[in-house]
């Protein structure tokens, strides 16, 4: 009798202990990529503008008045 309930126990025990792995669980770490994607849509009038573009990473460089002065025409984009 003892043996039984020691067995039924183990075998609860087991199939909580693995309830908690399941392949939809994923212990992977998704970390932002260098140059992460945006897009923007909007409906004006009869015609949808979509703008695609990637946003680059400030890299630890001071952006504001330190990569362009204020006061000066900045230019995005490569030639």
């Amino acid at each position: 009798m003892f043996r039984g309930m020691f067995r039924t126990f183990l075998f609860c025990l087991s199939l909580a202990a693995m309830s908690g792995i399941s392949p939809a669980q994923s212990f992977v770490l998704d970390l932002p990529l260098q140059s992460q994607r945006a897009q923007i849509s909007q409906r004006i009038g009869i015609t949808d503008v979509t703008i695609s573009y990637h946003r680059p990473l400030i890299n630890n460089r001071k952006v504001w008045d330190g990569l362009v002065p204020y006061g000066t025409v900045w230019r995005a984009g490569a030639n």
